[in-house]
């Protein structure tokens, strides 16, 4: 039974095909001169199929200058247009009417020559006030909150490090492999956010499935000797580089606040740690779980999970080398 139960969730779990997507919707509202602004919007979908874009609200003086650019997603819709604003608009409301197919929206708003605010919007607060000057507590909250957001819901990031859990098992190993993971990742987020470093995002990508098929069949084997069982932490450092880069796309995807650019890497980077201890205590909880229920079944659990996650993984794979 419990098996059985541990199956359904990890299958769950990596059911979206759209891996490593950002799932929160965003807004940028850019100054281009006095007067001219552009917007560009992601609107995330509640089911597939046809739908209206939902052209965002805009401060009292400003309104479009033509049609909006619509472009479709397999699980959202892109939007761009061309704004023109007679005048300031501190003070102004930007934002939704509603937030449509779940999720918080990032709202980036960029004013010629001063600070980028930052905002995160939610079905209760659909819309923000642009400030004349942002606050650092603003920054500070709404990209830890992406942060947390972008590991429970990168279902590739979220995979390995059940995958790595289920693999090492034992508290201080799991700890060991797990702070590695952070402190790769960590760095490679830190370079690329900063410019110095950059790979292209395919083979990223492609990367990233690997880790998660190799930690599965690791587990399932149950090789005591293997590299992969002996060192897990190096594994997990080693991984935990390419995984940054990840990481580093989906926050390239949203932007940093000009004049906060630590804060918003410190505090992204803190949500993500947040995030992901919550996903090992919850792991290590279910597992401690089934062995107390039945010790027995605790082996053939980790390998069924296992077989799960390394079977989406491979599609994962294959998907990103010929998709």
């Amino acid at each position: 039974m419990s098996r059985r139960l541990f199956a359904i969730l990890a299958l769950a779990m990596a059911a979206p095909a759209a891996a490593d997507e950002l799932r929160p919707g965003y807004i940028e509202f850019a100054q281009q001169s006095a007067r001219d602004w552009t917007l560009n919007w992601k609107q995330p979908l509640a089911a597939p199929g046809p739908a209206a874009l939902v052209v965002p609200v805009l401060p009292t003086g400003c309104a479009l200058a033509g049609e909006p650019v619509k472009r479709s997603l397999p699980s959202a819709l892109i939007g761009s247009a061309e704004v023109t604003c007679a005048g300031a608009v501190d003070g102004g409301r930007v934002g939704l009417e509603a937030i449509l197919g779940g999720g918080d929206v990032m709202l980036r708003v960029a004013p010629l020559y001063r600070p980028v605010q930052s905002f995160r919007l939610t079905a209760t607060e659909p819309l923000a006030t642009i400030a004349a000057k942002p606050s650092s507590w603003q920054v500070w909250q709404s990209y830890f909150v992406l942060g947390v957001a972008h590991i429970l819901e990168g279902w590739d990031h979220l995979l390995f490090v059940i995958a790595l859990v289920l693999l090492v098992r034992r508290g201080w190993a799991v700890a060991k492999a797990v702070t590695a993971f952070t402190v790769a990742h960590s760095l490679t987020l830190a370079g690329v956010s900063l410019g110095l470093l950059g790979l292209p995002g395919r083979p990223v990508e492609a990367v990233i499935a690997l880790s998660i098929v190799l930690l599965a069949m690791e587990t399932a084997r149950g090789d005591q000797s293997s590299f992969t069982r002996r060192w897990p932490w190096v594994v997990a450092f080693l991984f935990g580089l390419i995984h940054g880069f990840g990481f580093a796309g989906a926050l390239r995807a949203i932007g940093l606040p000009e004049g906060e650019v630590p804060a918003a890497l410190v505090s992204f980077n803190l949500g993500v740690e947040a995030g992901q201890l919550a996903v090992v205590l919850a792991v290590l909880l279910v597992l401690e779980g089934v062995r107390r229920l039945r010790e027995a079944a605790l082996a053939p659990t980790i390998r069924t999970a296992s077989y799960a996650i390394g079977v989406t993984g491979s599609y994962w794979l294959i998907d990103r080398l010929v998709g």
